[in-house]
């Protein structure tokens, strides 16, 4: 989880100098991608992972001369398993790190651009020279530059998480906010309610809005990854929360709303009055949610949470004893 990496690393940074261990290249089967990252501090401290075993216990100790000496190294992992020569595993494939140490003002105010940016819903393009003289930045540029053919930059774009819009801050929304939490999703929410929508009942949102639907709906405009779940106390705020997301010029990718098949059926009579097209319409996942037979407002945050990681993840649904 890209935002939650570098929250963690800002957090460090406060006290500490931080080794950050970047995949930039591999070739052939290995347990990570290129851009996994972890980050290592002192006494051999580390969050994140590059895959486990002996290979991260080599880039944990080089880490620790990095740290101590702040010159910047590249590290080989090698875990093709051939006998003749040294390996960290068997997985079939090769794998190259750059590890770099931050630390200082300068540091610190990358990560809080980058975090600034992830939450805002905006991907960030992340520009590491691979050389001693040069640290990494983002480009400003609008358009980011495709990879670098150079051997002297590694080009990454972190992409903001996926944002949860609840909309309604009741009992199910509660609940829901709390898995979608756990499972990787920014969450916010939206209600007109102060008593209920507020960081006592929600600690673990990025932001509580108690302004109007619509209102909320613009400031969220720059968000690309942005999901919304209607779990409202009635037929009114559910047709104002469509009109204003079925008008969003990024659509969601995803909007659910909750309700029996009649209110569901009268909510999508209005909004076709209004003028949105059947097309429109058929992109509203309604009733919202998997059928589990949910009761509870636990067991329907459940319910809710897998169709959304269904659609994120590209799932079908179906019991994996059946496929």
């Amino acid at each position: 989880m890209t935002l939650a990496f570098y929250l963690q690393l800002a957090d460090q940074l406060n006290t500490n100098a931080v080794v950050v261990a970047t995949v930039i290249q591999i070739r052939g089967s290995v347990p990570r991608e290129v851009g996994a990252k972890m980050m290592i501090w002192a006494e051999a401290q580390t969050s994140g992972t590059i895959g486990g075993g002996a290979g991260e216990a080599k880039v944990i100790q080089t880490a620790q001369q990095v740290l101590i000496t702040g010159e910047k190294q590249f590290v080989e992992i090698d875990l093709s398993g051939v006998t003749h020569r040294e390996t960290q595993g068997i997985c079939g494939g090769l794998m190259t790190l750059w590890l770099e140490r931050w630390q200082g003002e300068s540091a610190r105010h990358l990560t809080q651009q980058i975090i600034a940016r992830l939450r805002a819903g905006r991907a960030v393009t992340l520009i590491t020279p691979l050389d001693q003289t040069r640290s990494p930045f983002i480009h400003s540029s609008p358009h980011p530059p495709p990879p670098s053919p150079s051997p002297f930059d590694f080009t990454e774009i972190l992409q903001p998480p996926p944002t949860l819009l609840i909309v309604g801050a009741g009992h199910c929304g509660r609940q829901l906010a709390k898995v979608a939490d756990l499972v990787g999703f920014q969450v916010m929410v939206q209600d007109d309610r102060p008593e209920w929508a507020n960081a006592s009942y929600y600690p673990q949102v990025a932001q509580v809005f108690t302004a109007a639907i619509a209102d909320v709906v613009t400031q969220l405009a720059d968000h690309t990854q942005l999901y919304a779940a209607l779990v409202t106390r009635g037929y009114g705020y559910d047709l104002a929360a469509l009109k204003a997301l079925l008008q969003r010029e990024v659509p969601c990718q995803y909007i659910g709303m909750i309700g029996s098949q009649k209110r569901v059926h009268q909510v999508f009579e209005a909004v076709a009055e209004a003028g949105f097209t059947a097309a429109q319409l058929q992109t509203v996942h309604a009733p919202i949610g998997l059928d589990i037979g949910a009761l509870t407002p636990e067991e329907i945050a459940i319910s809710i949470t897998a169709e959304l990681i269904l659609v994120r993840r590209g799932g079908t649904g179906r019991p994996l004893s059946t496929c």
